[in-house]
């Protein structure tokens, strides 16, 4: 039982509602425990953003299970905020759990793949960076995680090549391959699990091709991952 879990608790209110996203072929969900962020993970997402792709190992944020938009609901703008970006992105969905996991064990604790937007505050993150503060406000806002449901591995395998790409208004603004990630699935699983105790439940966002760009109020979103999963939501 994790640190601080306490079964039959009198609670002061209700504990939060469970967050939990669909998977294919299933009438199961998915709970979800927490979610981690891969930052710069394509090398010309990384150039786009002003930084060099070959100097640095990977590096995480956080967003919340609530920051998660499920399928079928539109993204509402949010506050606080005039320049929010699109980010789409590969999702790994962990299904064992683990610390210092081997690159040649890593597959091995994926229970499948979503596909999923990784929408941000970039006006509020520029100003976090410059200031050397975390980025939270950026990224862990309601609803900033657009996701399809899972498909599990055990119906797709592994995808480490295939389409990703993201259309705004019926534009392409996002087209890339996931056989262009700096850190493949293995790496990152077993990078992070020397940060962190994995559990089920875990998501992992991958990280985005070049081509981000800002979204206003009545644009659809339409995207895609190559044998994954689709997202589609308007701003509203």
């Amino acid at each position: 039982m994790p640190d601080g879990a306490t079964p039959q608790a009198d609670y002061l209110f209700p504990p939060a509602p469970v967050t939990s996203l669909p998977v294919s072929g299933s009438d199961a969900r998915f709970p979800v425990r927490r979610i981690y962020c891969v930052g710069r993970n394509y090398a010309a997402h990384a150039v786009e953003m002003g930084h060099d792709p070959d100097k640095e190992p990977p590096f995480f944020f956080q967003k919340n299970p609530d920051s998660i938009l499920l399928p079928g609901s539109d993204f509402p703008y949010p506050t606080k905020t005039s320049d929010v970006h699109f980010e789409m992105e590969h999702v790994i969905a962990i299904g064992t759990g683990g610390s210092d996991i081997a690159v040649g064990d890593a597959l091995d604790h994926v229970f499948g793949y979503a596909a999923g937007l990784d929408m941000t505050r970039r006006d509020l993150q520029s100003q976090a960076k410059k200031a050397g503060r975390p980025w939270e406000v950026g990224k862990a806002f309601e609803r900033s995680a657009p996701m399809s449901a899972i498909a599990p591995s055990s119906q797709i395998g592994h995808p480490d090549h295939g389409r990703i790409w993201l259309k705004v208004n019926g534009e392409v603004r996002q087209d890339g391959d996931l056989d262009q990630l700096i850190w493949k699935t293995p790496e990152i699983i077993a990078y992070l699990s020397g940060l962190f105790d994995l559990a089920p439940g875990d998501l992992i966002m991958s990280g985005t091709p070049a081509g981000v760009g800002s979204v206003q109020v009545g644009d659809r979103l339409e995207g895609t991952v190559e044998g994954i999963g689709s997202v589609s939501v308007a701003v509203v």
